[in-house]
């Protein structure tokens, strides 16, 4: 059905030993029924490493978007939806992530023994192929929505798509597992959906200040909630501690920048608010195994 689509927009990001993502927005027949899903397809060639990876796919419709507002100024992008616009189009949104081994690798507990399916998969070390569909859950929705109709640009949306990109790969591997029930919490104040907008808004914080580091006491004042249930509740929903999750997003954001952006080495670790190039490059290497200028030869 893709191929008899009408493409209204495409974009294609890719960062060598990350992900490479796609996001294609289509003119949605209104004769065809079409219904959300998700799927996890894992590719593993015992001889032939350099071609791994594991991918998402998504496919959402009932989004509308604004025909006549592209065709005046090509503005008509991914992030942006006009309430008062003259033309409206009923769209069909198909979005993928590639995620290269040496990217899943951070994540894996451990890469010699794994010890559940998830470090197997995290780790390239499941022998074989698979590919399982992902039923769209409330916060599947919620994760992808927020990626098609976000208001960032530039450089922020790099580092927004970054962090909505590890967003769903956690909740896909909660799917694919099956561990846990949607609404089942660990943290009991995470009943409250007032405590848990505040930790979604304390990652949000989080992503806006990529280049002026805040302290998790600061963090705290901002979204009233205390130091304690900050750190418990973040590392219950977003499944890593606040210190992971921001560290992995600037280190991200300077792969961007680096490769992406043809920023210096100096630049970008000024851009991250690091003291000195040499912290930079030691904190860049630990996330990426590779040192700053060994990325930009690639």
């Amino acid at each position: 059905m893709q191929g008899d689509l009408e493409l209204l927009q495409e974009v294609v990001r890719f960062v060598p030993g990350s992900v490479k993502y796609t996001i294609n927005r289509y003119k949605k027949n209104p004769l065809w029924s079409i219904d959300d899903t998700g799927v996890l397809v894992y590719h593993y060639e015992k001889n032939n490493p350099a071609e791994n990876y594991l991918e998402l796919k998504f496919c959402v419709s009932g989004n509308v978007y604004c025909r006549q507002k592209q065709a005046e100024c090509n503005f008509c992008n991914l992030s942006s939806s006009n309430k008062s616009c003259i033309e409206k189009i009923d769209s069909v949104d198909v979005v993928s992530f590639s995620f290269s081994p040496s990217y899943l690798n951070q994540f894996a507990k451990s890469q010699n023994n794994p010890e559940t399916l998830s470090d197997n998969v995290l780790a390239f070390k499941h022998a074989s192929s698979f590919s399982k569909i992902l039923p769209l859950c409330a916060k599947t929705r919620m994760a992808i929505e927020a990626l098609l109709n976000h208001n960032y640009t530039d450089t922020l949306e790099n580092i927004f798509i970054n962090a909505q990109t590890q967003i769903l790969l956690l909740y896909s591997m909660d799917c694919m597992l099956g561990e846990k029930t949607e609404a089942g919490f660990t943290c009991k104040f995470l009943a409250n959906e007032a405590d848990r907008e505040k930790i979604l808004k304390a990652r949000e914080i989080l992503l806006q200040h990529i280049g002026e580091p805040i302290t998790i006491k600061a963090l705290s004042r901002k979204v009233a909630i205390n130091e304690c249930y900050l750190k418990k509740g973040f590392k219950e929903i977003f499944g890593t501690t606040i210190f992971d999750f921001y560290q992995g997003q600037r280190m991200e954001h300077a792969k961007y920048l680096l490769y992406d952006k043809g920023l210096s080495v100096t630049e970008v670790s000024s851009l991250l608010g690091y003291s000195s190039i040499s912290h930079f490059s030691t904190a860049f290497k630990k996330h990426t195994g590779l040192k700053p200028c060994e990325l930009l030869l690639r």
